[in-house]
């Protein structure tokens, strides 16, 4: 616990914040519904505490000093995350709120789908939803949460499996057929860019090792299947992402059944943080979405950061 005179009085603040916009104490006191004079006050009291200069004052204006520029930006962050914490109380007065993060494709075609039977039985808990590519530090971040792609090598946390992963070698109708495996080297090839060895992978699993095929690149699944459909080139995409597109005849497998991908998807959340409610809420759903009670591993990894393998 800081000391208490560390902590002014959030009118005082308030107040500093508004006279640094607006840049009279007038300007101020109208926007805060006080008098000019409790404006004044508020900042004399505020120096006074902290017992440093904040303001230069020049006639019927006042200028922050470069100390008071400082402190006001980090006051403004701090009068932010107050307003979002009672925001997000009021908007869920009986719960709590979950902040995770999550892979655009597997986030929009296997958990977005899900989520509304989460909802249903666990009315409590509001989630928020933001896109993260890559893994990311959780104490420098207010996830609770994250959707990971890859292995089980990001450090510092625990884990749920969700799904292995399967790719396919599709194109649009009319590709030209291949006899076999190596024919795809012939033409264009369409791939993600934290995934450029997939099209390598692809042709080992087929007895081809030790190729690495250069290939157009794409930063998110949504653009490389849309590429793929509109005749740019092969494409290697997980089955789970186009099970229409290939029912609608929009996009043709080329050759052979799907393979087994690199990686798998996982829940992960900080090991050494307490578990909160809502999160717990979410892990014991989502385990038993699986279906697999053998799918659950929730032992911390001990090696280094995560890849950027992710769609």
């Amino acid at each position: 616990m800081l000391p208490r005179r560390y902590l002014p009085p959030i009118p005082a603040l308030m107040a500093l914040e508004a006279v640094d916009r607006l840049g009279t104490a007038s300007a101020a006191a109208d926007e805060l519904s006080l008098t000019q004079g409790a404006i004044s006050r508020a900042l004399q009291g505020l120096e006074a505490q902290l017992g440093v200069p904040l303001l230069i004052r020049e006639r019927q204006r006042l200028r922050l000093t470069p100390a008071g520029r400082d402190y006001v930006a980090e006051v403004r962050k701090a009068l932010h995350l107050l307003a979002s914490a009672s925001i997000t109380l009021r908007a869920n007065p009986t719960g709590g709120a979950l902040n995770l993060a999550i892979l655009p494709a597997f986030g929009m075609h296997w958990l977005a789908p899900r989520l509304a039977r989460f909802a249903q039985t666990h009315p409590e808990v509001t989630i928020n939803l933001s896109t993260r590519l890559r893994p990311f530090d959780f104490a420098g971040s207010s996830f609770d949460a994250a959707i990971h792609y890859g292995r089980q090598d990001w450090p510092g946390v625990a884990y749920l499996k969700l799904m292995e992963e399967e790719v396919i070698a599709v194109a649009a109708p009319g590709f030209a057929a291949l006899d076999k495996a190596t024919d795809i080297l012939r033409h264009p090839l369409l791939q993600l860019e934290s995934r450029t060895g997939d099209w390598g992978r692809w042709l080992a699993h087929h007895g081809h090792p030790g190729q690495r095929p250069p290939g157009m690149m794409f930063d998110q699944f949504a653009t490389l299947t849309q590429g793929a459909i509109h005749g740019m080139g092969a494409a290697l995409i997980p089955t789970f992402l186009i099970q229409r597109e290939l029912a609608e005849g929009r996009l043709v497998p080329l050759y052979g059944p799907p393979v087994p991908a690199l990686g798998s998807y996982y829940l992960v959340w900080p090991a050494m943080t307490p578990e909160r409610a809502p999160l717990r809420s979410l892990r014991l759903w989502l385990q038993g979405e699986t279906r697999d009670p053998a799918l659950t591993d929730t032992d911390p990894p001990a090696t280094l950061a995560g890849t950027a393998e992710a769609p």
